[in-house]
Formats: structure tokens, sequence, C-alpha cells
């Protein structure tokens, strides 16, 4: 029984250390509540964001299983302003992921005068 109790107590341990063992992995648009790459979109960020919910066609597939949640798109944004290397980093599934992507790709930015890679959340919600 002792054997038992420890056992129980070291897996819980382990497995709640490991929550928190990665503090920096949290993106920095859910610590600040900013999303990084609105500083070169015209309008700022709340108009990165009414164009984001605008835009979106929810597909069928989503729509008929009532799925919602927040799609999490990747992508570089070049010296240029134009976007390039788009992939989902977090889907949620009935064709959402897709949708997310391609409403991103609908995007345009002010030439930032450098390349960097930036992630943007786009919330379903029915």
């Amino acid at each position: 029984m002792k054997v038992r109790n420890t056992l129980v107590v070291a897996f819980f341990v382990f497995f709640a250390a490991g929550a928190f063992a990665l503090p920096g992995a949290t993106p920095a648009y859910v610590q600040t509540g900013k999303l990084p790459v609105a500083e070169h979109y015209p309008g700022g960020q709340d108009s990165l964001v009414a164009h984001l919910q605008r835009s979106i066609q929810y597909p069928a597939l989503a729509k008929r299983n009532r799925t919602m949640g927040t799609c999490i798109v990747g992508f570089t944004l070049t010296d240029e302003g134009a976007i390039t290397n788009v992939k989902i980093l977090k889907e949620v599934g009935g064709g959402l992921g897709q949708e997310a992507v391609r409403v991103v790709k609908l995007l345009k930015f002010k030439a930032p005068g450098y390349s960097q890679q930036y992630s943007v959340p786009v919330n379903f919600k029915l």
C-alpha cells in the first residue's frame, strides 16, 4: 500500500513539474494581449482583428459539427510586406485551419524593412 501511494505521488509530482517547465513557450500575444505583427498592419491591431473576423467564411463541416476555437497560423513577413511560408501551427478541425490560412493570406501589411516570423490567432465562434 505504501509503495503504491509513493508511486502515485511521484507520478503526480513528475507531471505537475512538467506542466510548469516551459514558461517561455507562451506566445507574446497571450502574455501581453498585443499582436506584434499588428504594428505593420494599417490601422493597428483592432483593424487587423476586424479584417480577420469580416473575412471568415465558416466551413460547412465545422458549422454542422458546431466546431469552435482558435487556430494559430504562422508565417514569414518579408521586408517588402509580403506573406510567405504560411503554415498551420494549431488547428481545431473541421476545415477551420485551412480557412484561417486563407484569411491570413488576404492580409496586406506595410513594408517593415526586415523579414520576421509571426503567428496570428484566428478565432472561430458560431
